[in-house]
């Protein structure tokens, strides 16, 4: 099974109002364990952020400047997330704007791509309802270190998000726990003999104990109009005293 989890930074909001894509960030996972195998680019969207999404991520114009443009990348990124389920958070925000970057340079929609789409968000609020699920409120859930995280960051965000997810989505899978039955290398064969009940100590009421017992057992027959059920249990010559 192999899944991207990925993020994206912007310039704004709505890619419908002429915003772009300034950076991605892409972590492959596969069979539940990060694979250290990334793609990271940065983009030139040929325009200013809005000052509200610079505070953000911190990448001014002129870094930008000089750093490829959607189209040039496109294929990179493509090949990159080819046939894998990716997951994001807040995963509409992020397909939006590829799908406009995509559709802008002459491709299909993300979809066409990939084998699916997650939103780790969603699935935070089915498991957390009515709590905060944002990034860095399911870091402190989970105990996983967002200290370095000063500005957003597409490559950070999406490594914070793999560790988030695997944490997120680890469960049980089966009821009973395996035991090595001896046959592998280092295993300890367990026997489980016969249970012997006989070796079981029982203590039997005496004394005070017994008799506050059958004193409660007249109370219930008083109650029932007759003998109570317990009484079909008592050893044979039991009466009450």
């Amino acid at each position: 099974m192999r899944q991207i989890i990925f993020d994206t930074e912007t310039t704004g909001l709505d890619p419908a109002q002429g915003h772009r894509i300034v950076e991605i960030g892409c972590v492959e996972v596969v069979n539940r364990a990060v694979t250290g195998r990334n793609l990271h680019i940065y983009l030139n969207p040929d325009r200013d952020s809005d000052p509200e999404a610079l505070a953000v991520h911190g990448l001014t114009t002129d870094f930008l400047s000089d750093k490829p443009r959607f189209g040039e990348v496109a294929a990179e990124f493509l090949r990159f997330i080819e046939g894998a389920e990716l997951i994001a958070h807040n995963a509409n925000f992020d397909v939006k704007f590829f799908n406009a970057e995509l559709q802008n340079t002459g491709h299909k929609t993300l979809d066409n791509y990939c084998g699916s789409i997650t939103d780790s968000l969603a699935h935070a609020r089915t498991l957390f309802p009515g709590k905060r699920n944002s990034l860095d409120a399911l870091c402190d859930r989970f105990g996983i270190s967002n200290a370095h995280r000063t500005l957003h960051g597409a490559l950070l965000d999406s490594q914070l998000l793999a560790e988030v997810w695997l944490a997120m989505t680890r469960g049980q899978d089966a009821l009973l726990i395996d035991v090595d039955d001896g046959a592998g290398s280092g295993g300890a064969q367990i026997e489980l003999g016969q249970f012997d009940a006989s070796v079981l100590q029982v203590v039997a009421a005496e004394g005070e104990d017994l008799a506050e017992h059958l004193a409660y057992l007249e109370v219930l027959d008083k109650s029932a109009d007759g003998s109570c059920l317990w009484r079909t249990f008592e050893p044979a010559g039991q009466t009450p005293s």
